[in-house]
């Protein structure tokens, strides 16, 4: 059994919060794992005032570049080490396999290292001179900045925005889910190590969980938070960007997901039927870049729908702790109910289902929070189950004539976050891919991510990017001087 903490990490210093007592639940199971105290929005200030200090405190405001990503490498270091303890942590907190949150750690590690690299290799730019003067930009750090993930894979989604945040030499505020703050809580501690290793105040990072109304409302209204990285709900994401745009900061906003997969009839069936049982049943569905919706073309719809349903059937379900388990519980009982719901919703709609379509039978998941992997179709693309985001391991699946009929299918959605395509043809693939309104095209591939290579969603899944070289600089404000060279006076006053 890991080890949860239940303090919390407010102005650098680890100690109960104030809150509202919180348990974390076991979804596999429905136990409490432990009883976190909640901050409160007083000790969200109080962790914003140490924070605008530490930012400012010499000691990391004159930090080197190569010193902060010295730094970064250690977090990197400890994490890495630490991968098996954050595996075993989230697993309990989300339900997730532990192969999938040993990857995630990993993931974060590697972030870290990213960011550390990316960092050295930074450049402030001499502009070139258009009179009498030297021109240069540079960037300096805004000061203090929120970020605030979502339950689904948190220690990820945390290295992302913390990683940057730090290698722009800023300080963070970071607010988890309030389902699974555990994971977020053991990076934060891995995180003050380093920071104490180097001698840098610990106020540069608090690890303040709570629910979105009090804790994340405090955080995002706070007058000394200079930005916002929100992962999460669409709606949530609208109301941080019009705080923001009221206080006239800086937001990233990444949001939710209808995602189209698309078979052509050219494709590899082996691995496009692979491809789109992880798309969608990989993490119980529980992703924004989910490949929810199958496109496939109508010559080969039935037999490649009728053996991915076959496969989909022998789908292994189970805690995330057994090493067979390929689809564990969802995060909580109440978000199992909500994606009960909207299969319901698919029913009385039309869809016919194919598989799945109810909680799994059988003791050991009756205290769980299980939903089988499901495959409805008969639902035309305008449905609420094509259009709204379900968040489970719910597929639906259509078919489709010519490729101006998938287009126009595909993109007719409020989303635009991610797209597969599987085919053999890569002139098609690239032309395809070109006019699909997505952030992200994988082509016969999915849900494969790069450290270096920028995230974002268009339309209602997201403003702004994470990842690549130029997430630091956008935890950045840029900054240009002139440096006068003739000597003279200027000349307004003759």
């Amino acid at each position: 059994m890991p080890h949860f903490l239940t303090d919390i990490l407010i102005a650098g210093q680890w100690r109960q919060g104030a809150g509202e007592p919180l348990d974390t639940i076991d979804p596999a199971n429905g136990r409490i794992l432990a009883t976190v105290h909640t901050a409160t929005a007083d000790e969200v200030d109080e962790a914003a005032e140490a924070a605008a200090k530490a930012a400012a405190d010499p000691a990391w405001r004159d930090l080197l570049a190569h010193e902060r990503a010295r730094l970064l490498h250690r977090i990197a270091e400890l994490t890495e080490q630490s991968a098996d303890e954050l595996a075993a942590v989230q697993t309990a907190d989300t339900g997730k396999t532990l192969t999938e949150t040993r990857a995630l750690a990993l993931s974060a590690a590697g972030t870290f290292r990213y960011m550390a690299a990316a960092l050295e290799c930074a450049e402030d730019s001499l502009t070139p001179s258009r009179g009498p003067y030297v021109t240069m930009s540079v960037y300096e750090p805004l000061g203090v900045v929120g970020a605030i993930n979502p339950w689904n894979s948190p220690v990820a989604s945390d290295a992302q925005k913390i990683a940057p945040a730090l290698a722009a030499g800023n300080a963070v505020l970071l607010k988890p889910a309030a389902w699974t703050p555990l994971v977020s809580l053991a990076l934060g501690r891995l995180i003050t190590q380093a920071l104490d290793e180097f001698r840098l105040p610990t106020a540069l990072l608090s690890v303040l969980p709570g629910s979105g109304r009090v804790v994340g409302d405090a955080v995002v209204r706070h007058p000394l938070v200079a930005r916002i990285g929100f992962t999460g709900g669409t709606g949530t994401g609208r109301s941080i960007a019009t705080i923001a745009a009221q206080k006239l900061i800086p937001a990233s906003l990444e949001l939710g997901g209808k995602s189209p997969t698309i078979v052509r009839a050219d494709a590899d069936i082996e691995q496009a039927l692979a491809g789109v049982m992880f798309g969608i049943f990989s993490s119980s569905g529980q992703s924004c870049i989910a490949g929810s919706r199958l496109f496939v073309a109508r010559e080969i719809y039935d037999t490649f729908v009728g053996e991915l349903v076959e496969r989909v059937r022998k789908l292994r379900v189970g805690p995330g702790t057994e090493p067979s388990t390929q689809v564990g519980p969802l995060v909580h009982h109440s978000h199992r109910d909500s994606v009960a719901a909207y299969v319901d919703l698919a029913r009385s709609e039309g869809a016919r289902v194919l598989c799945g379509g109810s909680a799994p039978e059988g003791q050991r998941y009756e205290d769980g929070a299980y939903y089988l992997p499901t495959v409805l179709e008969g639902l035309p693309n305008t449905s609420r189950t094509c259009q709204e985001e379900i968040f489970g391991p719910v597929l639906v699946a259509l078919p489709y004539d010519d490729e101006d009929d998938l287009v126009r299918q595909a993109n007719d959605s409020v989303y635009g976050l991610a797209c597969g395509i599987w085919t053999r043809d890569l002139r098609a693939a690239w032309q395809l891919a070109r006019r699909i309104e997505a952030g992200t095209v994988w082509i016969n591939t999915y849900k494969q991510f790069s450290a270096s290579t920028p995230f974002s969603g268009w339309k209602d899944s997201g403003l702004g990017t994470e990842k690549g070289r130029d997430a630091i600089r956008a935890y950045q404000r840029q900054k240009s001087l002139y440096w006068g060279t003739s000597g003279h006076p200027l000349p307004w006053a003759n």
